[in-house]
Protein backbone atom coordinates (compact mmCIF):
# COMPACT_ATOMS: atom_id res chain seq x y z
CA UNK A 1 0.00 0.00 0.00
CA UNK A 2 1.48 3.48 -0.92
CA UNK A 3 1.40 5.68 1.60
CA UNK A 4 1.63 9.72 1.87
CA UNK A 5 5.04 9.53 3.74
CA UNK A 6 6.24 6.98 1.26
CA UNK A 7 5.70 9.18 -1.81
CA UNK A 8 6.85 11.75 -0.11
CA UNK A 9 10.65 9.63 0.17
CA UNK A 10 10.30 9.04 -3.10
CA UNK A 11 9.62 12.57 -4.10
CA UNK A 12 12.38 13.49 -1.93
CA UNK A 13 14.97 11.05 -3.40
CA UNK A 14 14.15 11.57 -7.04
CA UNK A 15 14.54 15.24 -6.76
CA UNK A 16 17.71 14.64 -5.22
CA UNK A 17 19.11 12.01 -6.89
CA UNK A 18 17.96 13.51 -10.16
CA UNK A 19 20.05 16.64 -9.46
CA UNK A 20 23.05 14.41 -8.93
CA UNK A 21 22.29 12.44 -12.08
CA UNK A 22 22.03 15.41 -14.12
CA UNK A 23 25.00 17.38 -13.19
CA UNK A 24 27.37 14.76 -11.95
CA UNK A 25 26.35 11.43 -13.14
CA UNK A 26 25.28 11.51 -16.50
CA UNK A 27 27.95 12.22 -18.27
CA UNK A 28 30.13 9.75 -16.19
CA UNK A 29 27.85 7.18 -16.86
CA UNK A 30 27.41 7.95 -20.77
CA UNK A 31 31.39 7.58 -21.42
CA UNK A 32 31.93 4.84 -19.19
CA UNK A 33 28.81 2.34 -20.30
CA UNK A 34 27.82 3.27 -23.81
CA UNK A 35 30.02 1.92 -26.10
CA UNK A 36 30.56 -1.30 -23.66
CA UNK A 37 27.73 -2.73 -25.62
CA UNK A 38 29.49 -3.12 -28.78
CA UNK A 39 28.55 -6.24 -31.00
CA UNK A 40 31.21 -7.70 -33.65
CA UNK A 41 30.35 -6.86 -37.01
CA UNK A 42 33.03 -7.60 -39.53
CA UNK A 43 36.98 -7.24 -40.42
CA UNK A 44 38.66 -4.62 -42.46
CA UNK A 45 41.75 -3.78 -43.83
CA UNK A 46 43.58 -1.87 -41.39
CA UNK A 47 44.12 1.99 -42.11
CA UNK A 48 46.60 5.11 -40.57
CA UNK A 49 45.15 6.12 -37.48
CA UNK A 50 42.12 2.96 -36.12
CA UNK A 51 42.96 1.68 -32.52
CA UNK A 52 45.33 -1.01 -32.96
CA UNK A 53 43.59 -2.60 -29.85
CA UNK A 54 40.96 -3.95 -32.52
CA UNK A 55 43.39 -5.40 -34.74
CA UNK A 56 41.77 -9.30 -35.48
CA UNK A 57 45.49 -10.98 -34.92
CA UNK A 58 43.92 -14.27 -36.57
CA UNK A 59 43.31 -12.51 -39.54
CA UNK A 60 46.39 -10.43 -39.65
CA UNK A 61 48.55 -13.71 -39.36
CA UNK A 62 46.36 -15.40 -42.14
CA UNK A 63 46.51 -12.53 -44.88
CA UNK A 64 49.96 -11.48 -44.09
CA UNK A 65 49.11 -7.59 -43.19
CA UNK A 66 46.77 -6.10 -40.31
CA UNK A 67 42.96 -6.13 -40.47
CA UNK A 68 40.78 -4.43 -37.84
CA UNK A 69 37.65 -5.48 -36.21
CA UNK A 70 34.60 -3.74 -36.79
CA UNK A 71 31.74 -2.97 -33.88
CA UNK A 72 28.50 -1.74 -34.32
CA UNK A 73 26.65 -0.55 -31.22
CA UNK A 74 24.21 -2.12 -29.40
CA UNK A 75 20.76 0.29 -29.63
CA UNK A 76 20.33 0.19 -26.06
CA UNK A 77 21.99 -1.21 -22.45
CA UNK A 78 20.53 -3.18 -19.76
CA UNK A 79 21.00 -2.47 -16.52
CA UNK A 80 19.84 -4.65 -13.59
CA UNK A 81 19.95 -3.66 -9.92
CA UNK A 82 20.43 -6.56 -7.69
CA UNK A 83 19.53 -5.26 -3.95
CA UNK A 84 20.35 -7.05 -0.80
CA UNK A 85 17.08 -6.60 1.35
CA UNK A 86 18.25 -9.02 4.41
CA UNK A 87 18.06 -8.06 7.83
CA UNK A 88 21.45 -5.99 8.20
CA UNK A 89 20.83 -3.91 5.71
CA UNK A 90 18.12 -2.13 8.03
CA UNK A 91 21.48 -1.14 10.23
CA UNK A 92 22.76 2.64 9.79
CA UNK A 93 24.38 4.06 12.97
CA UNK A 94 24.07 8.04 11.62
CA UNK A 95 21.62 9.83 9.78
CA UNK A 96 20.69 6.52 7.46
CA UNK A 97 20.34 2.92 7.49
CA UNK A 98 22.51 0.59 4.68
CA UNK A 99 18.87 -0.20 3.10
CA UNK A 100 18.36 3.69 2.07
CA UNK A 101 21.30 4.38 1.01
CA UNK A 102 20.48 1.30 -1.35
CA UNK A 103 17.72 3.43 -2.60
CA UNK A 104 19.10 6.58 -3.15
CA UNK A 105 22.00 4.51 -5.08
CA UNK A 106 19.34 2.67 -7.25
CA UNK A 107 17.64 5.93 -7.45
CA UNK A 108 20.98 7.41 -9.31
CA UNK A 109 21.66 4.36 -11.20
CA UNK A 110 18.28 4.11 -12.85
CA UNK A 111 17.61 7.72 -13.58
CA UNK A 112 20.96 7.37 -15.34
CA UNK A 113 19.98 4.60 -17.40
CA UNK A 114 17.13 6.27 -17.79
CA UNK A 115 18.50 9.66 -19.07
CA UNK A 116 20.91 7.14 -21.38
CA UNK A 117 17.61 5.32 -22.99
CA UNK A 118 18.56 2.55 -21.52
CA UNK A 119 16.45 -0.54 -19.79
CA UNK A 120 16.56 -1.47 -15.97
CA UNK A 121 15.25 -4.22 -14.05
CA UNK A 122 15.30 -4.95 -10.44
CA UNK A 123 15.93 -8.07 -8.42
CA UNK A 124 15.48 -7.82 -4.50
CA UNK A 125 16.57 -10.67 -2.57
CA UNK A 126 17.12 -12.40 1.08
CA UNK A 127 17.73 -15.46 1.66
CA UNK A 128 15.40 -16.07 -1.38
CA UNK A 129 14.43 -14.38 -4.26
CA UNK A 130 11.94 -11.84 -3.09
CA UNK A 131 10.75 -9.85 -6.64
CA UNK A 132 11.81 -9.29 -10.09
CA UNK A 133 11.14 -6.35 -11.95
CA UNK A 134 12.01 -7.14 -15.60
CA UNK A 135 14.01 -4.63 -17.50
CA UNK A 136 12.00 -1.59 -19.27
CA UNK A 137 12.45 2.08 -19.86
CA UNK A 138 10.26 5.40 -18.76
CA UNK A 139 10.44 7.48 -15.88
CA UNK A 140 7.50 5.92 -14.08
CA UNK A 141 9.42 2.29 -14.10
CA UNK A 142 12.26 3.97 -12.77
CA UNK A 143 9.77 5.49 -9.91
CA UNK A 144 8.42 1.96 -9.26
CA UNK A 145 12.06 0.70 -8.80
CA UNK A 146 12.84 3.30 -5.85
CA UNK A 147 10.04 2.87 -4.34
CA UNK A 148 10.13 -0.49 -4.25
CA UNK A 149 13.87 -0.66 -2.48
CA UNK A 150 11.97 2.16 -0.46
CA UNK A 151 8.87 0.11 0.67
CA UNK A 152 9.32 -3.72 0.10
CA UNK A 153 9.06 -5.70 3.30
CA UNK A 154 10.80 -9.20 2.32
CA UNK A 155 9.63 -12.79 3.93
CA UNK A 156 13.17 -13.43 4.45
CA UNK A 157 15.76 -12.40 6.97
CA UNK A 158 19.09 -13.42 5.73
CA UNK A 159 21.35 -13.45 2.84
CA UNK A 160 21.95 -15.49 0.17
CA UNK A 161 23.92 -14.19 -2.61
CA UNK A 162 24.76 -17.20 -4.07
CA UNK A 163 20.99 -17.97 -5.24
CA UNK A 164 20.40 -14.19 -6.25
CA UNK A 165 23.54 -14.54 -8.73
CA UNK A 166 21.98 -18.05 -9.95
CA UNK A 167 18.46 -16.61 -10.58
CA UNK A 168 19.79 -13.38 -12.39
CA UNK A 169 22.17 -16.06 -14.02
CA UNK A 170 19.42 -18.03 -15.49
CA UNK A 171 16.98 -15.43 -15.67
CA UNK A 172 18.98 -12.56 -18.01
CA UNK A 173 20.24 -14.14 -21.19
CA UNK A 174 21.52 -10.84 -22.85
CA UNK A 175 24.73 -9.65 -21.48
CA UNK A 176 23.72 -6.38 -18.88
CA UNK A 177 25.33 -4.40 -16.53
CA UNK A 178 24.88 -5.25 -12.90
CA UNK A 179 25.20 -3.40 -9.93
CA UNK A 180 24.95 -5.73 -6.86
CA UNK A 181 24.44 -3.91 -3.67
CA UNK A 182 24.91 -5.18 -0.42
CA UNK A 183 26.99 -5.37 2.93
CA UNK A 184 28.16 -8.85 1.49
CA UNK A 185 27.83 -10.58 4.90
CA UNK A 186 27.56 -14.14 3.68
CA UNK A 187 29.84 -16.49 2.53
CA UNK A 188 29.66 -19.60 -0.21
CA UNK A 189 29.18 -16.86 -4.06
CA UNK A 190 32.76 -17.27 -4.61
CA UNK A 191 32.02 -19.82 -7.93
CA UNK A 192 28.33 -17.78 -9.41
CA UNK A 193 30.02 -14.49 -8.93
CA UNK A 194 32.93 -15.23 -11.38
CA UNK A 195 30.78 -16.76 -13.86
CA UNK A 196 28.25 -14.06 -13.48
CA UNK A 197 31.39 -11.36 -14.02
CA UNK A 198 32.32 -13.35 -17.08
CA UNK A 199 29.39 -13.12 -18.82
CA UNK A 200 28.12 -9.55 -17.43
CA UNK A 201 29.83 -6.44 -16.58
CA UNK A 202 29.35 -6.93 -12.79
CA UNK A 203 29.79 -4.80 -10.09
CA UNK A 204 29.76 -4.88 -6.26
CA UNK A 205 28.68 -1.77 -4.35
CA UNK A 206 29.79 -2.29 -0.87
CA UNK A 207 27.12 -0.83 2.02
CA UNK A 208 29.14 -0.39 5.20
CA UNK A 209 28.51 1.61 8.45
CA UNK A 210 31.42 2.81 10.95
CA UNK A 211 29.86 0.83 13.68
CA UNK A 212 30.35 -2.28 12.37
CA UNK A 213 34.19 -1.97 11.83
CA UNK A 214 35.11 -1.32 15.53
CA UNK A 215 33.01 -1.20 19.49
CA UNK A 216 32.84 1.83 21.13
CA UNK A 217 33.07 1.94 25.04
CA UNK A 218 29.53 1.55 26.38
CA UNK A 219 30.27 -0.96 28.82
CA UNK A 220 28.32 -4.65 28.32
CA UNK A 221 26.08 -4.16 25.65
CA UNK A 222 23.49 -6.57 24.20
CA UNK A 223 23.23 -7.60 20.89
CA UNK A 224 21.07 -8.85 18.25
CA UNK A 225 22.11 -10.25 15.18
CA UNK A 226 19.62 -8.52 12.68
CA UNK A 227 19.37 -12.26 10.44
CA UNK A 228 19.62 -14.39 12.48
CA UNK A 229 18.21 -13.21 15.87
CA UNK A 230 20.96 -14.49 17.88
CA UNK A 231 21.76 -12.36 21.05
CA UNK A 232 25.29 -12.01 22.75
CA UNK A 233 26.15 -9.46 25.47
CA UNK A 234 29.80 -7.90 25.08
CA UNK A 235 31.80 -6.17 26.93
CA UNK A 236 32.35 -3.24 24.74
CA UNK A 237 35.30 -1.74 27.16
CA UNK A 238 37.04 -4.96 26.93
CA UNK A 239 40.36 -4.36 24.49
CA UNK A 240 40.46 -7.74 23.59
CA UNK A 241 37.06 -7.90 22.76
CA UNK A 242 37.59 -4.63 20.70
CA UNK A 243 40.71 -6.31 18.76
CA UNK A 244 39.18 -9.36 18.22
CA UNK A 245 35.78 -7.67 16.40
CA UNK A 246 38.75 -5.39 14.63
CA UNK A 247 40.37 -8.01 13.33
CA UNK A 248 37.31 -10.36 11.95
CA UNK A 249 36.25 -7.15 10.27
CA UNK A 250 39.39 -6.50 8.65
CA UNK A 251 40.11 -10.25 7.39
CA UNK A 252 36.13 -10.31 6.44
CA UNK A 253 36.45 -7.41 4.29
CA UNK A 254 39.97 -8.39 2.78
CA UNK A 255 38.54 -11.68 1.64
CA UNK A 256 35.57 -9.91 -0.24
CA UNK A 257 38.23 -7.46 -2.00
CA UNK A 258 40.64 -10.30 -2.91
CA UNK A 259 37.51 -12.15 -4.54
CA UNK A 260 36.78 -9.10 -6.69
CA UNK A 261 40.74 -9.13 -7.06
CA UNK A 262 40.71 -12.21 -8.31
CA UNK A 263 37.47 -12.63 -10.64
CA UNK A 264 38.79 -9.13 -12.16
CA UNK A 265 35.49 -7.19 -11.21
CA UNK A 266 35.18 -3.82 -10.00
CA UNK A 267 34.02 -2.79 -6.23
CA UNK A 268 32.72 0.61 -4.91
CA UNK A 269 32.76 0.51 -1.32
CA UNK A 270 30.04 3.07 0.56
CA UNK A 271 29.98 4.37 4.02
CA UNK A 272 26.75 5.30 5.83
CA UNK A 273 28.26 7.85 7.03
CA UNK A 274 29.71 9.98 4.12
CA UNK A 275 28.36 10.92 0.76
CA UNK A 276 28.40 8.40 -1.59
CA UNK A 277 28.99 10.91 -4.35
CA UNK A 278 32.55 10.74 -4.43
CA UNK A 279 32.95 7.11 -4.32
CA UNK A 280 30.59 6.48 -7.32
CA UNK A 281 32.68 9.34 -9.45
CA UNK A 282 35.97 8.57 -8.47
CA UNK A 283 34.41 4.81 -9.75
CA UNK A 284 33.55 6.18 -13.23
CA UNK A 285 36.53 7.98 -13.50
CA UNK A 286 38.78 4.92 -12.80
CA UNK A 287 36.52 2.94 -15.56
CA UNK A 288 36.52 5.59 -17.96
CA UNK A 289 40.57 5.75 -17.99
CA UNK A 290 40.52 2.06 -18.17
CA UNK A 291 38.39 2.24 -21.51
Amino acid sequence: MITKELLKQVKQIEIRTRGLVNEVFSGEYHSVFKGRGMEFSEVREYDFGDDIRNIDWNVTARFGHPYVKIFEEERELTVMLLVDMSGSLGFGSVEKTKQQIAAELSSILAFSALKNNDKVGLILFTDRIEKFIPPKKGKTHSLRIIREVLQFEPEGNQTNLKGALEYFNHTIKKKAIVFLISDFIDCGYDKILKIVGRKHDLIGVVLQDQREKALFDAGLVKFRDAETGEIRYLDTNDKAVQKTVVEHTKKWNQSRKQLFLSSRLDSIEIETSQSYVKPLVDFFKQREKRW
